[in-house]
């Protein structure tokens, strides 16, 4: 969709754009989640993966997890899109892992309302919906990797939990049910 096209959902508090970041682990369900949430606001749906260099998937793909170096200018490409476009009044819906609290802060850009919904589960959940997925550059054998790197949000007031268990209608709606009561 085009910028001149795009719908825009501003915080009705501070008429800044939004950036709402749908994180967690790979298999956690951040992409579908990511992409009910824009269709039903009428906003952009970004996927951090597309902003991975061919060198950072083709190392995931053959079954070894990013060193926090190998991310960081992954997130810092991120985070200048999402300046870039908040500059121009753009919102946006991002799913973005947020393993570290550090990746999760260089996305908490000052030109935006910046909100996270941290979808959470166990693994063997989350493990079994990666083993039924095709076509994805991150196989299973790196989730393990990913529990370890995750930095669990408990302080961070701009995270909202929602269960990744429920089924995804339920956590589409209470990822709008949370937003309705921020407005």
């Amino acid at each position: 969709m085009s910028a001149d096209k795009q719908k825009t959902e501003f915080d009705s508090t501070t008429n800044k754009p939004r950036v709402l970041i749908v994180m967690g682990v790979s298999g956690s369900g951040k992409t579908t989640l990511a992409n009910e949430l824009g269709a039903a606001l009428g906003i952009v749906t970004l996927d951090a993966d597309d902003f991975h260099s061919e060198g950072n998937k083709a190392h995931m793909a053959s079954g070894l997890p990013l060193s926090d170096e190998m991310r960081l200018p992954w997130v810092k490409a991120i985070r200048a899109h999402l300046e870039n476009e908040a500059a121009a009044g753009n919102s946006h819906v991002l799913a973005f892992s947020g393993l570290r609290q550090q990746h999760r802060n260089l996305l908490r850009i000052n030109n935006a309302d910046v909100l996270f919904f941290f979808l959470h589960g166990p693994k063997e959940l989350i493990a079994k919906r990666m083993n039924t997925r095709e076509g994805h550059f991150m196989p299973s054998t790196l989730l393990d990797s990913q529990f370890e790197a995750l930095e669990l949000p408990h302080k961070e007031q701009d995270v909202i939990q929602l269960d990744t268990n429920a089924p995804m209608e339920a956590v589409l709606n209470q990822a709008l049910a949370s937003l309705s009561q921020i407005d």
